[in-house]
């Protein structure tokens, strides 16, 4: 072969067929990172909300669990007010913060309930006195379960309820009406439906978290002060 034709040689291109073979190659390539990297934004978003969600319903239920503990306060009763206004989805508290002899004051009489209409599933918190307000604690909650019981007690969690509730001895503990209670357990449950379809990039399952709070009336067993 000839200088001319080696020169020839080194210069020619790649041939259609390799063109085309390289070309799918960086499509199947592109199509891969494409698609993981959506299902990265699509797990990053999810777990974005899951834990905006959780947050928004810890804050809800710190809130709750300390304005039931100091129900009763400057009171003769635990605070817990009956007649449907307390019972395993609202809770209505009262306490004299103020010493004044009435429950009359702003924050002296609120009530806790779960609402779920047209808007969504969320925590209301009712603000009785002088004049009726509410306002929204928390908007991404679906679940509310409250338990009112007699004395300290263990539990086990589980899908939105308490089960295996045992007192100090070991037994069975029943539940009592709230304004017999002395220890309260406030559940709180975090739904957040799937995402996309199974087996489909960034698909994300339902996911189901649930908050619990014991609380116990530190003024249930006072009188009068």
């Amino acid at each position: 072969m000839t200088t001319s034709e080696n020169k020839k040689f080194r210069q020619s291109g790649f041939s259609l067929l390799e063109l085309v073979i390289a070309m799918s190659l960086t499509l199947v390539i592109l199509t891969i990172a494409f698609t993981v990297l959506a299902s990265s934004f699509q797990i990053s978003k999810r777990e974005n909300q899951r834990s905006a969600a959780i947050a928004d319903a810890q804050r809800a239920l710190n809130l709750m669990s300390r304005e039931i503990a100091n129900a009763g306060y400057g009171l003769s009763s635990n605070g817990l007010v009956t007649g449907g206004d307390s019972g395993p989805s609202q809770i209505r508290i009262r306490s004299d913060l103020n010493l004044s002899g009435t429950t009359a004051e702003t924050d002296e009489d609120i009530k806790y309930v779960l609402v779920n209409d047209a808007n969504g599933s969320f925590i209301a918190r009712m603000n009785l006195r002088p004049s009726q307000t509410t306002g929204l604690i928390a908007n991404r909650v679906d679940g509310l379960r409250i338990y009112y019981y007699s004395q300290k007690v263990t539990y086990t969690r589980g899908n939105g309820v308490i089960t295996n509730v045992l007192n100090s001895a070991g037994n069975i503990e029943p539940e009592v009406t709230p304004d017999n209670a002395k220890f309260v357990v406030v559940v709180l449950s975090v739904t957040l439906p799937a995402v996309g379809t199974p087996g489909s990039p960034g698909y994300q399952p339902a996911s189901a978290t649930q908050l619990v709070s014991s609380v116990s009336l530190r003024n249930s067993n006072l009188v009068t002060y």
